[in-house]
């Protein structure tokens, strides 16, 4: 989960407002505090989180009050808005034009996931229609071309690298003409990187820049450094007039918070956040979404996209079913199916609002784990799949030894569908009593 920690303080900073009557100067106050704690423990400088705090301070006991909005709505979106405008306000995409070679130009510290975010992107990018290809010019690291070349077959891309050539120069030019040939849309480059010198890694970056001249330079930087990520993104910046900026290893990282802000503060555009191990863990850096799961909001537009992209048709009925906790077994494996083709359970209700809600069982649901359920359920008649409180020892039994189970492996299929029908029912009351719009924050529209 993304910056996990700094997002449990930041949300429980919050809650200070959900559970207060009278919102007054002195719960303001105790926020900022909360606030301030929260990000400096998340290793974000200092004089930054003043800054963030004093203007979240001001506007929420300054401001006037927008029509129809609470004291306690405008200050959560004050929150959410502040963050979002020092992690750099708007999303900048990188720049691609269909139909024509588009070269982008990876370059980053060595061990800054560098490599794996070429594979990455590839496969982003190729899933969402646009043929993309690798270039292997990093004849510096061992071992660098065949995990390049692993990661392209892995997404069925083209490859291009020469592990003969020592000229990074050469490898560029030769691998830009012949992918080229093979009409591909977006040609990733991935070069060298050097340990803690980046006087090195700039000068080639400029040799190779100037002899293929590509649209998009892109630095990829390590997230785990925390505020040290600033000064790498600030010598980038200063060397070229070109680049974009991805930062990798953003998966739970206590010092994410502290790169984000640091890579933000020198204005050059964040455009992809790495967000795990998996080739689909990488997405576009979204400010104004990305604070709002900070926070603990919903980001239903991420969702949506996703659905989009899965190309899930929602079953309605169902789904109101679900929200008030009456769903059958078949229901909930239903849903769960659905879940698993949009990605991890846990990533995909985190963006419903329920990061700090779901039970670690639930979220870290395994493909095995529903194949063994399936089988499980093959085994129960119509009324046990629609009214599961009837199973008790005696079919417990007989359902074991029909899918060739054990009765606690039946157990715990049954515990896992309590679990998930109480917590449901809870999270559809919860919604209910606030009203709509986004889950738990009244009035508050989506992203």
């Amino acid at each position: 989960m993304v910056l996990e920690g700094l997002g449990k303080s930041l949300n429980s900073a919050l809650k200070r407002l959900f559970g207060a009557s009278i919102i007054d100067e002195e719960l303001v106050k105790e926020l900022i505090k909360d606030l301030q704690r929260a990000l400096l423990v998340a290793d974000v400088d200092v004089s930054l989180v003043m800054a963030i705090t004093d203007r979240v301070e001001k506007q929420a006991l300054d401001e006037n009050l927008p029509r129809g909005i609470s004291r306690r709505e405008h200050i959560i979106k004050v929150v959410w808005d502040t963050l979002a405008y020092f992690l750099g306000e708007k999303s900048v995409p990188l720049k691609i034009q269909p139909g024509k070679p588009n070269l982008v130009m990876m370059i980053g510290i060595q061990g800054s996931g560098k490599t794996t975010t070429v594979g990455k992107l590839a496969r982003y990018y190729q899933k969402r229609g646009i043929k993309a290809g690798v270039i292997c010019a990093d004849n510096f690291r061992p071992g660098a071309y065949s995990q390049l070349k692993q990661l392209a077959e892995r997404s069925n891309v083209p490859f291009y690298g020469d592990e003969k050539e020592k000229s990074a120069v050469k490898l560029a030019k030769q691998g830009f003409k012949e992918m080229k040939e093979k009409g591909v849309e977006l040609i990733l480059l991935d070069t060298s990187g050097r340990h803690r010198e980046e006087s090195g890694l700039i000068k080639e970056m400029k040799d190779i820049a100037k002899s293929v001249k590509p649209q998009e330079i892109v630095l990829v930087i390590d997230g785990t450094l925390g505020q040290q990520a600033g000064a790498q993104a600030a010598a980038f910046r200063d060397a070229t007039d070109i680049g974009s900026i991805i930062v990798t290893k953003l998966d739970g990282s206590a010092k994410g918070g502290g790169a984000l802000s640091a890579v933000a503060a020198t204005q050059a555009p964040i455009k992809f956040i790495g967000t795990g191990e998996a080739m689909d863990a990488i997405e576009p850096f979204n400010p104004t979404k990305f604070a709002g799961r900070l926070l603990g909001m919903s980001d239903i537009k991420g969702l949506v996209e996703k659905v989009r992209e899965a190309q899930i048709d929602v079953d309605e009925d169902a789904a109101m079913r679900m929200m008030k906790g009456q769903f059958s077994l078949t229901d909930m494996m239903n849903q769960l199916r659905q879940l698993k083709k949009m990605g991890p359970i846990g990533k995909v209700m985190e963006m419903l609002g329920l990061k700090y809600k779901l039970p670690e069982d639930i979220a870290e649901v395994q493909e095995e784990n529903m194949h063994r359920w399936e089988v499980i359920m093959n085994s129960m008649t119509r009324e046990e799949l629609d009214e599961p409180k009837l199973i008790k020892s005696s079919r417990i039994k007989r359902i074991a030894r029909g899918s060739g189970t054990s009765s606690a492996e039946v157990r715990a299929l049954l515990k896992q569908y309590e679990q998930m029908k109480k917590m449901m029912k809870q999270y559809g009351k919860t919604r209910r009593g606030r009203r709509g719009g986004v889950p738990g924050i009244p009035g508050l529209p989506g992203m």
